[in-house]
């Protein structure tokens, strides 16, 4: 099974302009494969060879993903602690920015990509897995429907926090969580996170009054 899965990795890397592999791959251990890796792409840009480095989470779940087997719960709780430590709550202690400036991160798709001009902030590229607003048709679904957020659930304390560390890095809450550690990972700015966050909760924002 994790022969299998590290050739499906290989595979899909030539599908997607990887350079001419300089060795050929001789195992299936984890460094081998990221031997690989590293030999078969340049940094470029804002894009460095940093990105192929997994967190402890994500190593973590692919390692059991490749075993087929689930994670021990004390293994579990020991990465949801270390994914919590990792987030900054906002330094001036407010959640909220401008949500205008919110969907314009929410609907942009640029960042941490090959083909991304240098010093490009990137996006949130949220309507890939979500629903946010009923105008927009163009939506994912591997995430829950955001559409009335901040309608729904309010602004208490606690939905902020929850709601700015999920954005932060969602591995605190799921392990395994398909969504990007959008502060962890360096991919959103605070005041980008703040921006989003006011899209989901502002009266005003198209999330909450359509």
């Amino acid at each position: 099974m994790k022969k299998l899965h590290y050739a499906m990795v290989i595979a899909s890397l030539s599908l997607v302009g990887a350079h001419s592999f300089a060795q050929p791959l001789t195992g299936t251990s984890d460094q081998d494969v990221m031997t690989v890796l590293k030999e078969s792409f340049a940094p470029v840009g804002d894009v460095t060879l940093e990105r192929l480095e997994q967190s402890p989470e994500q190593k973590a779940c692919s390692d059991m993903a490749a075993s087929g087997q689930a994670i021990p719960k004390e293994v579990m709780e020991k990465l949801l602690k270390q994914a919590m430590a990792s987030i900054k709550p906002p330094a001036d202690k407010q959640f909220l920015g401008d949500w205008k400036a919110g969907e314009k991160i929410a609907q942009s798709g640029v960042g941490l990509q090959f083909s991304d001009k240098p010093g490009v902030a990137s996006g949130g590229n949220c309507y890939a897995c979500h629903q946010m607003t009923k105008s927009e048709i163009a939506f994912g679904n591997i995430g829950p429907s955001l559409l009335h957020y901040g309608k729904n659930r309010g602004n208490a304390p606690q939905i902020l926090e929850y709601t700015w560390n999920k954005i932060y890095n969602s591995h605190a809450y799921t392990a395994c969580s398909n969504m990007p550690r959008f502060g962890t990972a360096g991919i959103l700015t605070e005041q980008q996170i703040k921006d989003v966050m006011a899209l989901l909760f502002d009266p005003a924002s198209p999330v909450n009054n359509q």
